[in-house]
């Protein structure tokens, strides 16, 4: 695929950790985005691990029942066209979720993605739980992760602690729970990403950049 020629904006670098300014869309541009995945119904936990010391820089959540979401509380990542309203982030397509992903793998972070299938019900009922959270405070990703879990049906006994290892090595423990690894060689601030996902360009994602390892 050609890849597109962008403007270069001047932009922050941007860390994986928690820390950032949420915006609040309207109800129907919330609508109108929707997206509903082909996928059996499932909650995926996404946690940025450092490399190469390991450590745990941010927690999130991808569900998928009615529609398909991420609750990315107090995240960074941002898309001019993904509405977001209480640190929940709409429309999540394939393309959308790859860039998701993209963003927070980068040389010196890989993500990992851990997914428990649920029924239909449970998924939905994690997504009105996630869109009553409301914003997150700074550095507090895991404490409200392992918090909205606990409200879900067979997903109560989750860490509320500030440690998304913790967090994650709870949510492996789940039955049926599956993995992949996502390492990516992007430069630590990611600035090229950035500026495809200011671009708005939602097709472009690099082919052999983003390497998945089951």
């Amino acid at each position: 695929m050609q890849r597109r020629q962008f403007m270069a904006l001047a932009l922050p670098a941007a860390l994986a950790a928690c820390g950032s300014e949420t915006k609040m869309s309207d109800p129907a541009t919330i609508r109108a985005a929707r997206f509903t995945s082909a996928e059996p119904p499932s909650i995926t936990l996404f946690t940025v691990i450092g490399i190469p010391r390991g450590e745990g820089g941010h927690s999130a959540l991808m569900i998928n029942g009615s529609q398909r979401v991420i609750f990315d509380p107090a995240g960074s990542w941002d898309h001019p066209h993904i509405p977001e309203r209480g640190d929940v982030l709409y429309g999540i397509t394939d393309n959308f979720k790859r860039f998701y992903i993209d963003y927070h793998a980068r040389s010196t972070y890989w993500v990992a993605e851990d997914t428990v299938p649920v029924s239909r019900e449970v998924a939905d009922e994690a997504i009105r739980v996630v869109e009553a959270n409301g914003v997150v405070n700074k550095s507090f990703c895991a404490v409200a992760t392992g918090g909205v879990l606990n409200q879900v049906p067979g997903f109560q006994g989750a860490p509320s602690g500030f440690s998304p290892l913790k967090l994650r090595n709870w949510f492996l423990t789940l039955p049926g729970v599956t993995s992949k690894r996502h390492m990516d060689g992007d430069p630590a601030n990611n600035h090229d990403v950035l500026l495809r996902q200011k671009s708005g360009a939602i097709e472009g994602y690099r082919n052999g950049t983003l390497v998945v390892q089951r």
